[in-house]
């Protein structure tokens, strides 16, 4: 596991710029029970501890239905990472690969994802298993799993109009 800062063989880092608000607004906070990140499991499993996540207010009402999907799709902020990193080891074996060829937390955007297996809903928190991610988290959205939709059709020939 990589410690904070630390550049393995192989790896390039390049001068990121100032941050520019996109305009994301957090709309909760993700409980886990990983504090550091050499703790925090590399991916999340559906056997792993019961995590919560936290929807603040005025979100909360947008959590009518989520009982009714198995697995959700988490997507955070993952505020600890590094951000300047453009080619990395993540084995620490002398091998790179582009941060866009990985799934690396290190990235210029650190927006997490995982899919997790719903456990409950009770209030403002819905309970989950298989996340991967520091305890207070920032919380970007949640979704049902896209697995769980059926493609729409391509379009077909005069299905849009010019206008």
């Amino acid at each position: 596991m990589v410690r904070r800062d630390e550049i393995r063989a192989g790896e390039v880092a390049v001068s990121a710029p100032e941050p520019v608000d996109a305009g994301i607004v957090f709309i909760g906070r993700i409980h886990t029970p990983w504090t550091d990140r050499l703790e925090c499991p590399r991916q999340g499993r559906h056997d792993g501890p019961v995590c919560r996540v936290e929807i603040f207010e005025p979100w909360v009402a947008g959590l009518k239905g989520v009982e009714n999907f198995a697995q959700l799709e988490v997507l955070y902020w993952l505020d600890k990472s590094r951000r300047d990193l453009v080619e990395q080891s993540p084995k620490s074996n002398g091998q790179t690969h582009g941060t866009f060829a990985l799934r690396s937390p290190v990235r210029p955007n650190p927006i997490g994802t995982s899919i997790v297996k719903f456990e409950r809903i009770e209030g403002n928190s819905v309970y989950v298993r298989g996340l991967d991610c520091l305890d207070g988290t920032p919380l970007v959205d949640l979704k049902p799993d896209r697995c769980l939709f059926t493609p729409l059709a391509p379009p077909q020939k005069g299905d849009f109009q010019k206008g």
